[in-house]
């Protein structure tokens, strides 16, 4: 625990922590943390001063790991003379809000293209004095690869950190036409060069370069599973936790050129180089256009192959990959998008048929009687938003765990169906509701909004968080590998449970 000031008297080794109790930082935004305190630290490439928390943690904002122009790869940031301001998070990259942002009614940041920074949180056991290096745990957060930071208060590391004593960082990339344009995959470069950052950086934290696991969901979710396919990732993590990885969203070069020629339309120019002159409003109203146009893939910006440090299909290139990986998806991961949807609203036999005939062509009678006995109770609109997750989300999973079972690199799955009963109930266990409980962040803005305040949410918290923090120290969890036999899988609830294969019907649906 941090009890007094330590006073300085020279120069301090490198990670040493250095309370100041006469430099308070203030509370700038609901993308900043509270603070009562300022630490030093050095770095091999400088003083930093972060915060001291009131829970005993130590936070290190705004740290820019690299810096690049515009649809330039990153370049390493340099070494500074002096002290280095890291109490409040940076800018993050041009975009507009997401739905996350939008319901929890959280201002957005300052934005601005130079935007690759990240954030380092660190348990009271390093706050005050070195101890046993710590395992170190690397969010990347998705927004379908055009919104979101690593600023957004549901993803603060500190009570991981504090729970867990292990490091928690959490990062900004390029977003959008800033970070994925045709094949030049710069947002996954960035992420990459934030990783480098950490094997550089990370002991004067506290943490453990040979100990770092990557996790993320949605877009984050298949970032961790992309940089497992990206051979310039090479010694950079050793663990992977990949939450609802968006893996539809990839893409071949060749979709990537057709989506470019789309946003240059779009843009009113005609060559790649005229976006060099544009403004990033501009830019940003280009994507906004192509993006409204989106079909379910929605891979307008993703991470594509071949392409830069992507030489081999993603997927298949991330099954060989030897880390240890856990990859699962919520029970209804479509509610957050469908649940207030006109669609939604107008709803009927024939709409529904329509739905699905656009999923599964062949097998529409089959499927709807299948997701019937599947979903007892539920409406029809809440039966086309199963079948989407299974879609988009679910089996894709799936079919990845069960090519590493092929290859026999090691894997787990699980499956969280823990359902909120806010809105009446309407968003089950949708898209992103595992995150606060992954984080134990419970009492972060807008997450009563999402989860309600039963007591039963602590008790989730508890589970997932003691997974993840027992898989970032040691790569053990609770449950079973998957295998092609019994495809054992963890579900996530009050009550959790090793289940047998849940729900072969319906996988099967989908494999043929």
């Amino acid at each position: 625990m941090l009890t007094s000031r330590v006073e300085r008297s020279g120069p301090s080794e490198p990670g040493t922590f250095v309370a100041d109790y006469c430099s308070p930082v203030t509370q700038i935004s609901s993308f900043d943390a509270p603070t009562t305190s300022s630490l030093l630290l050095d770095t091999p490439s400088g003083l930093v001063k972060g915060v001291a928390r009131p829970d005993g943690t130590g936070a290190f904002l705004g740290l820019r790991y690299a810096r690049a122009d515009r649809f330039a790869p990153a370049i390493p940031e340099a070494p500074w003379d002096g002290e280095r301001d890291a109490t409040r998070h940076g800018p993050i990259c041009p975009q507009a809000p997401g739905l996350l942002e939008s319901t929890m009614g959280a201002a957005l940041p300052p934005m601005d293209e130079d935007c690759l920074s990240l954030g380092v949180f660190v348990p009271p056991s390093t706050v005050g004095g070195m101890a046993t290096p710590r395992p170190v745990l690397v969010w990347i957060h998705g927004g379908a690869y055009v919104n979101g930071s690593g600023s957004t208060p549901w993803y603060d590391g500190s009570s991981l950190a504090r729970r867990g004593d292990v490091v928690v960082v959490s990062i900004n990339y390029r977003l959008g036409v800033f970070g994925f344009f045709r094949d030049n995959n710069l947002g996954l470069l960035d992420q990459i060069e934030a990783l480098r950052w950490v094997q550089k950086h990370i002991a004067s934290f506290g943490g453990d370069p040979s100990n770092v696991t990557i996790f993320g969901e949605s877009a984050g979710g298949s970032s961790v599973v992309a940089l497992m396919a990206s051979p310039l990732s090479a010694g950079l993590f050793h663990k992977v936790w990949s939450m609802s990885p968006s893996i539809g969203q990839y893409r071949n070069a060749e979709r990537g050129d057709e989506l470019a020629a789309k946003f240059l339309q779009a843009a009113g120019v005609a060559h790649d180089d005229d976006l060099r002159a544009l403004t990033s409003d501009q830019l940003l109203a280009a994507q906004a256009a192509v993006v409204a146009e989106n079909g379910r893939a929605f891979d307008y910006f993703a991470p594509t192959w071949p392409g830069a440090g992507l030489p081999r299909e993603i997927v298949s290139a991330a099954a060989d990959h030897p880390a240890h990986l856990v990859v699962g998806t919520t029970r209804d991961e479509n509610r957050l998008f469908g649940a207030f949807s006109p669609d939604a609203a107008s709803m009927d036999d024939t709409k529904m048929r329509k739905f699905f005939s656009g999923m599964l062509p062949n097998r529409v009678d089959e499927a709807i009687e299948l997701y019937r006995e599947h979903r007892p109770g539920e409406t029809d609109a809440q039966l086309v938003m199963a079948a989407q997750t299974d879609e988009g989300f679910r089996q894709r999973a799936i079919r990845l765990a069960e090519k590493r079972a092929k290859a026999g690199t090691p894997t787990h799955m699980y499956w969280f169906t823990w359902a909120s009963p806010a809105f009446g109930g309407v968003l089950g266990s949708c898209h992103a509701i595992d995150i606060p409980f992954t984080f134990h962040n419970l009492d972060q803005p807008g997450v009563e909004l999402f989860t309600g305040d039963g007591a039963d949410r602590a008790v989730v918290a508890d589970q997932v968080a003691a997974q993840v923090l027992s898989f970032a120290t040691d790569g053990s969890v609770a449950w079973s590998p998957y295998d092609l036999e019994s495809r054992r899988t963890w579900r996530f609830d009050v009550q959790c449970e090793e289940i047998a294969d849940p729900e072969p019907r319906l996988r099967a649906l989908w494999t043929a």
